[in-house]
């Protein structure tokens, strides 16, 4: 009797970390975020004014929004000089988000920011999952998670929750079209899109991705070339968009040079000025640059080529603000992780503990961060002192989107006494409220001051009502 044998073909790996499959465990840096998110929104302070922006240009029917994006026009007269036009898709997103039932209330509009911080953590962590195993992936959706940049960011009613979500998708892309081509080229792309239409700082993210895919595959990284160059096309329409529109320096002013220092300030951002989260960081970073395998290519570039693409486009203009560079940063924390799972077992868990404890105690901070802005205080002070028929004046435009939303939503028995600008301040009244900034601790002087003081009106009295962001104070002006 003759034997013989059955040989069993087995399907090459496509590559060392392919077949982990998904844990419950990569869930880590999503309850992270989560828990950290819910601790800084728990004071409930209110909106300030590039989240009351969003609050007020959301809220407006999509044919209005849409026009004012096309024409380079403000939605209101106090902001005719401020259009949604720079990352204006963020506003048809907050537009669908709070036509859901429930979903139109300021908290609201910082949930879905967080939201889309943790599923962009949770994609980034199966990217690096299936690139260098899972422990390496959690760790480095961990990290991230716990980072002050990134959470600050988080919590706030703008378009960064969606910059991270993209950029985890863009990643997770790019990782499983090197494993298992051509699939994940679709999601890099659309990906890729989205993370320029939520800011298009985080363009330069997405070109990291698209160097990584070339130094790991040279010329077979074509398609992720084209499908890079096709996503580009998106956000460049709408940089084409504000200029031909007039609105392309607008915010221009709030950028600044820095003299070469862009890399080592935007880690500094990172770290939140903690000296000893830089120091491990960068030594980690090092570490995952050198020894990362499977992953540190990727990882390197995308921590990499943003701070050189963006300290070349310095050379030109001052280009520098750090939470517009949060999507190529993410790319720091990650490397940072790689680099601590990389090192031999004695020295991994003393490592990962470091560089945990030291990334807590940099976020510690935030947990006692005071309001940003305190409209929704003065208009409940307004309140209880007011009188029917009193005019209430907003001196200026932050004071006014202040007034306006919190009048709307708190106080809108107020509605009928409110002065917005251009408006001035009536001079036939015999009591006037007025709400201002302060700056450097001086009431900013305006048109209303000569207008009541001809009148015949002096100030009577005054609250402060001081803030990180933006000082405000009420003041009483009587006959």
């Amino acid at each position: 009797m003759t034997s013989s044998a059955i040989r069993v073909r087995v399907p090459p790996s496509s590559g060392p970390a392919a077949a982990v499959r998904w844990s419950p465990w990569e869930l880590l840096p999503v309850a992270v975020v989560l828990a950290l998110g819910a601790l800084l929104l728990r004071p409930g302070h209110g909106l300030w004014f590039d989240e009351l922006f969003t609050a007020e240009v959301g809220r407006l029917p999509l044919g209005d929004i849409v026009s004012a994006i096309v024409r380079g026009e403000g939605t209101t007269n106090y902001l005719a000089g401020v259009p949604p036009s720079y990352n204006a898709p963020y506003y048809l997103v907050v537009r669908a988000w709070t036509a859901l039932p429930g979903l139109g209330g300021d908290t609201s509009l910082r949930v879905f920011s967080l939201l889309a911080t943790a599923g962009g953590l949770a994609l980034a962590t199966r990217a690096v999952a299936r690139l260098a195993g899972r422990t390496a992936g959690v760790l480095a959706g961990a990290v991230p998670a716990a980072s002050p940049l990134l959470l600050e960011q988080a919590v706030e009613a703008r378009s960064y929750g969606l910059v991270v979500l993209a950029t985890g998708g863009a990643v997770l892309g790019l990782v499983r079209w090197l494993q298992e081509a051509p699939r994940g080229l679709l999601l890099f792309g659309l990906a890729g899109a989205g993370m320029g239409l939520a800011h298009w700082y985080a363009v330069t993210a997405l070109a990291a991705f698209v160097v990584a895919a070339v130094l790991l595959r040279g010329r077979r990284a074509l398609p992720v070339v084209l499908a890079g160059a096709v996503a580009v096309l998106p956000p460049l329409a709408f940089v084409v968009l504000a200029l031909a529109n007039g609105t392309g320096d607008r915010n221009a002013e709030h950028l600044r040079g820095t003299g070469g220092r862009l890399g080592g300030l935007a880690v500094d951002a990172w770290a939140g000025g903690s000296a000893s989260l830089v120091f491990v960081l960068l030594a980690l970073a090092g570490l995952g640059a050198l020894r990362a395998r499977g992953a540190r290519l990727v990882a390197a570039s995308w921590a990499g080529t943003p701070l050189v693409l963006l300290t070349a486009a310095e050379l030109v203009r001052p280009v520098y603000l750090p939470r517009y560079l949060l999507a190529g940063l993410l790319g720091l924390g990650v490397l940072a992780a790689l680099g601590a799972a990389t090192l031999p077992r004695g020295w991994r868990v003393p490592a990962v503990a470091l560089l945990c404890v030291t990334t807590l105690a940099a976020s510690a901070p935030l947990l006692e961060r005071g309001p940003r802005e305190r409209a929704d205080e003065l208009v409940d002070l307004l309140a209880g002192m007011h009188r029917p028929g009193e005019p209430v004046v907003a001196a200026d435009q932050r004071s006014a989107i202040g007034l306006d939303h919190y009048v709307r939503t708190r106080e809108p028995g107020l509605r009928p006494d409110l002065v917005l600008p251009p408006d001035d301040a009536p001079p036939d009244a015999d009591r006037v409220w007025v709400v201002r900034r302060l700056v450097f601790g001086v009431p900013e002087p305006t048109d209303d001051d000569a207008i009541l003081r001809d009148a015949g009106l002096g100030q009577a009295g005054q609250w402060e009502l001081p803030a990180s962001k933006t000082d405000l104070v009420l003041q009483l002006w009587t006959r």
